[in-house]
């Protein structure tokens, strides 16, 4: 999984897995979720971020990580 931040736009995009999307479904306002050409979901996609959330911390809890890497 990685996070994308782009501040010019303001959005952020929540890479679940590698593959592709083929489709994507707004499933709330500025909220849309990316699904790859099996139905699976591949991302989500949070425009205006920074007024849904408080983009400036991250907290990670009770996740089986093999690898953490900050760019």
């Amino acid at each position: 999984m990685r996070l994308s931040y782009d501040p010019q736009t303001d959005s952020l995009y929540i890479h679940l897995v590698d593959r592709p999307s083929a489709d994507s479904n707004e499933v709330a306002q500025d909220v849309v979720l990316d699904f790859d050409a099996a139905g699976g979901i591949v991302g989500i996609d949070v425009q205006h971020a920074s007024q849904h959330a408080d983009i400036t911390r991250l907290l990670v809890s009770r996740l089986p990580f093999n690898q953490l890497e900050a760019a």
